[in-house]
């Protein structure tokens, strides 16, 4: 571990040493603990037949595993796969529903895993009665404890695609006890075709079955990815089709109840593995050619013709949610741009509305923020566990959802869970509400001709990536200029807990001829920003709204957009930020230019759901507890080093606050041995423009990279105006750093690459500054040409004009004269100076020595990792007494300079004169010169900076 993660006191390093010490006595009980027991349970692999299809003889295959508790016969679980998976995908919950008891049955989805058949989407008619056939099933094992004879105990969980088939098969089949659906949906077509805008004051965020809203927006980037995720060779499926092995051992599955016969029963035990289908399986792949016509429909156009309207309606649990009474627990991930709250809350009104009893967890995970974690499991198995066995209390309250905080020193972010007595719905009135008044007033939004460059809300699937990267939710949280229209708050003085959907009004109009009597396909979102103005997009959440035939005349259409539903915790001194784009890379937008005129009505405001509640934990397993207990005060001791670190790099040193730059004690180790930079010290005011030189391998790159808080030092710091450097230190916004490849957009002008790198960073367009970093860069003109007909000088230019944005107090360049000809190099040098003289401060590390010289003020020579030499350029090349003067009367002057104390030497070349003054200044040389009657020309250090740096470093005197 890097030491700068440790204190400085005695006191704290010692707090530090025992948090270590707790966190090896925890792993040591834990270790101790966890004994090699054998499981709790036994598994056996089966083969068992469905039917193809309604009324057909013909049969499929399911490749299942069965796992059997100790003591039987004891309550069962159905245990279907997410999208893309197979029963493999569910082991690790399978084991722990059997740990506790139960029987539970996974298996492999028809056209998924070595099952065989194709995939409908949970059809009714196929993978809805598949499941049906597999309740029959457990009816048959004796291992199955019966509420009656053919009627299993049972209940039924599973994520996304298994969520799905829970909610339809406990709407299709009264056997079926209690189900947990996860993360899933409740009106297919909504979720891949959502509209969150309506004309007048109808909610219709989550509409009634069926509802369309004249065609929603394609949700193209989700779908293509799911639909990819079948698009593997065709399974073999019908007579002659050979099923999958039903296991290794064949006499073991037919003792647990696997024999042949019957309808259900698994395959004889001797069958062999499918053989491998033939190539070029068709565009479809493992599809039927209902649901390929579908896509081909949808991904056509962005709209859905009535026969893909009917086929996502007979798919989506929203046909049956009237016919759940069986209780439930809706686990929604607040993470999630496929399946939102919005899908939760559906399945809950109206299972609710059919008398059944209805509990919902809200978390921090879902599509893009990953599956339940142990904790939210155990409470899965527990609600499972209560409605079966009819054993212990209900855990499932009403209403909980997660909330979460910081990210905590190792990159996982804090959580913590509210729990609410009833559930209030995603848009209920009775939900305690916020108004926020918004400003801005109506501004113009285009769309540009192809929708390129497109808006970037988040990537798919890499969201939780991205969200816990402040760098990385940058770069992906892009409103290309001119394509949105803004509304900002106020900060808040106080943490406002945003629980639910946000509700706003908008005025939208056409803004030219090609728009008017056109829909109006927007993108509404609502950010987070931070004082320093940097903004991040909460659950990368985005309301796409379809607004039909705006009128001829540019009237404008009154429309109420209900945002997607978040958790989140806007702090003190943060605001909100309503943005209304024309473009979003994650949505088939229309492609044809477009312009519209967005307003808030005059007494509109963003309406936003507050739900109280208490702070609940949950209880420990007793085992472990010991352990655990360990390791959370070793965690708090942890946590209380990095507040105080935290707490340090946010104090700010009044004494430096003026300062750009202060370099102390500087030293970073690898392991291994190797020290990049030892005991670094050097500090740099207003005004200069500092050359940091050292041959390759002198440490200055770990230098640069520690100055911009991309690693830590591991003793030492790196103060900035006053502020400790660490990775997401507030004082970074004040630099500006050019230190690798610009990565240029060619087919965009200079000034258009410039406004959209500035729009990554979150912070206003009005702090950017570009007319003047654009004056200092002297691009002229040439800032509206397309890149890629940029020179090499050029491109440096536009990149030094991107690194002063904002006209950062300390600029740092690494090479910036690189791949530049003579005349460049003579302009760039031009372009720092008088960047410096604006009293900010240059940082540049350089190999050309020459150029150095003539650019710099002031120098740093590192070496082996260590400072060698720091002053003035003109110190550094004087250091020894050797100076050189342009006089009229050589001969006068070598005279006149032997003549005085000290002086060893004294020689001509033209009508220079060298001399090694041994401690004499040359301005006292100057005078003796002048005194006797020897005009001076000029007076300067004998040697170049490129020899200082060759004798400083150990190369020797260079030949002259």
């Amino acid at each position: 571990m890097p030491r700068t993660l440790l204190p400085r006191s005695s006191r704290a390093r010692l707090l530090t040493l025992l948090a270590v010490v707790a966190v090896l006595a925890a792993g040591a009980l834990v270790w101790v603990d966890d004994g090699e027991e054998p499981p709790a349970y036994a598994t056996h692999e089966a083969t068992i037949d469905v039917r193809a299809a309604p009324g057909s003889e013909e049969r499929e295959q399911l490749d299942a595993t069965m796992y059997l508790p100790e003591q039987t016969p004891a309550p069962a679980v159905l245990l279907p796969h997410g999208f893309g998976g197979d029963k493999n995908s569910v082991s690790r919950e399978a084991e722990e529903l059997a740990e506790r008891g139960l029987v539970v049955l996974t298996y492999s989805a028809r056209g998924f895993g070595r099952s065989t058949g194709q995939i409908a989407l949970n059809d009714p008619d196929y993978e809805v009665a598949d499941a049906s056939q597999l309740v029959d099933y457990l009816a048959d094992q004796p291992e199955v404890r019966l509420d009656a004879d053919g009627d299993p105990r049972v209940g039924v969980t599973g994520a996304s695609y298994g969520g799905g088939l829970a909610l339809l098969l406990a709407g299709t089949d009264p056997r079926v006890d209690v189900i947990a659906p996860v993360m899933t949906y409740n009106d297919l077509g909504q979720a891949l075709l959502p509209n969150s805008g309506t004309t007048g004051q109808v909610d219709t965020a989550t509409p009634a079955p069926g509802v369309f809203a004249d065609g929603g927006v394609f949700r193209q980037a989700w779908a293509g990815s799911l639909f990819s995720a079948g698009l593997g060779p065709a399974r073999p499926s019908g007579p002659g089709a050979e099923a999958p092995e039903p296991g290794d051992d064949p006499e073991e599955n037919e003792d647990a109840g696997f024999g042949a016969g019957g309808a259900g029963a698994s395959v004889p035990s001797g069958a062999q593995r499918p053989p491998e289908p033939p190539q070029g399986a068709g565009p479809c792949g493992r599809y039927t050619e209902q649901v390929c016509a579908a896509y081909t429909d949808l991904a056509t156009d962005g709209v859905a013709g009535d026969e893909t309207r009917a086929l996502l309606d007979r798919v989506s649990p929203a046909s049956v949610t009237s016919d759940i009474t069986v209780p439930t627990l809706l686990v929604q991930g607040t993470a999630d741009t496929l399946f939102g709250l919005a899908q939760a809350d559906a399945n809950a009104r109206q299972i609710s509305d059919a008398g059944g009893d209805v509990s919902v967890i809200w978390y921090t995970g879902g599509h893009d923020g990953g599956v339940p974690g142990s904790q939210l499991r155990g409470t899965i198995g527990d609600y499972l566990e209560h409605h079966l066995t009819g054993e212990g209390e209900d855990p499932g309250a009403a209403f909980a959802y997660d909330v979460q905080g910081a990210l905590r020193t190792n990159g996982t972010p804090s959580v913590r869970t509210v729990e609410a007595g009833t559930y209030p719905g995603l848009g209920s009135q009775d939900t305690p509400r916020r108004e926020v008044t918004l400003e801005g007033g109506e501004q113009v939004a285009q769309r540009p001709p192809g929708a390129t460059p497109a808006a970037v809300s988040g990537i798919p699937g890499l969201n939780r990536v991205l969200a816990n990267s402040s760098r990385l939710s940058r770069l992906f949280a892009v409103d290309p200029p001119g394509q949105s229209a803004t509304f900002a708050g106020e900060p808040v003085d106080s943490q406002l807990l945003i629980t639910g959907a946000p509700t706003v009004t908008l005025n939208v109009a056409a803004a030219g001829d090609s728009t008017r009597g056109q829909d109006a396909v927007l993108y509404v979102k609502l950010y987070d920003v931070s004082p320093d103005g940097s903004r991040s997009l909460p659950g990368s959440a985005v309301a796409p709204v379809r607004v039909p035939s705006l009128p001829e005349d540019g009237t404008p259409v009154e429309v109420t957009v209900t945002l997607p539903g978040i958790v989140r915790p806007l702090e003190s001194g943060h605001s909100l930020q309503l943005v209304v784009a024309t473009t979003d890379q994650a949505y088939a937008t229309p492609t044809e230019p477009a312009a519209y005129r967005v307003s808030l009505p005059g007494d509109s405001a963003l309406s936003v759901p507050t739900v109280p509640g208490t702070n609940v934990t949950s209880g420990w397993p007793i085992g472990p507890l010991l352990g655990i207990g360990g390791v959370l005060v070793a965690a708090l001791l942890v946590a209380a080093v990095a507040a105080l670190r935290r707490r340090r790099s946010h104090h700010l040193d009044p004494e430096l606050a003026d300062t750009p730059l202060v370099i102390r004690d500087l030293t970073k180790s690898y392991p291994g041995g190797l020290t990049a930079v030892r005991d670094l010290s050097f500090r740099v005011e207003r005004g200069q423009v500092l050359g940091l030189l050292g041959p390759n391998g002198a440490g200055k790159t770990t230098t640069l990279r520690m100055l911009m808080g991309l690693i830590q030092p591991t003793e030492g710091d790196i103060t900035v105006f006053g502020h400790t450097i660490s990775p997401g230190a507030p004082v970074l916004s004040r630099i500006g750093s050019f230190v690798e490849g610009s990565g240029f957009l060619p087919h965009l002008s200079g000034a258009e690459n410039l406004r959209l790198y500035w729009a990554a960073t979150g912070r206003p367009e009005e702090q950017a500054r570009m007319a003047e970093a654009l004056e200092i860069a002297g691009l002229g003109d040439a800032v509206h040409r397309r890149v890629r007909t940029y020179s090499q000088g050029m491109r440096q230019r536009l990149a030094i004009a991107q690194a002063m944005l904002g006209l950062p107090d300390l600029l740092v360049l690494d090479e910036p004269t690189n791949g530049l000809d003579p005349p460049q190099i003579h302009q760039m040098r031009e372009v720092l100076r008088r960047y410096a003289a604006t009293g900010r401060t240059v940082l540049v590390s350089s190999h050309l020595l020459a150029e150095v010289e003539q650019t710099c003020s002031h120098v740093v020579v590192m070496h082996r990792g260590a400072l060698v030499a720091a002053g003035e350029v003109g110190d550094l090349v004087s250091a020894n007494g050797e100076a050189t003067f342009r006089v009229d009367d050589t001969e006068a002057a070598v005279t006149a300079l032997r003549e005085v104390g000290g002086v060893v030497t004294v020689d001509t070349e033209g009508d220079l004169v060298h001399a090694d003054l041994d401690g004499l200044s040359r301005s006292e040389a100057v005078a003796v010169l002048v005194r006797a009657g020897v005009a001076v020309e000029q007076a300067g250090p004998r040697r170049r900076l490129e020899d200082a740096f060759l004798q400083l470093v150990g190369e020797g005197e260079p030949e002259r």
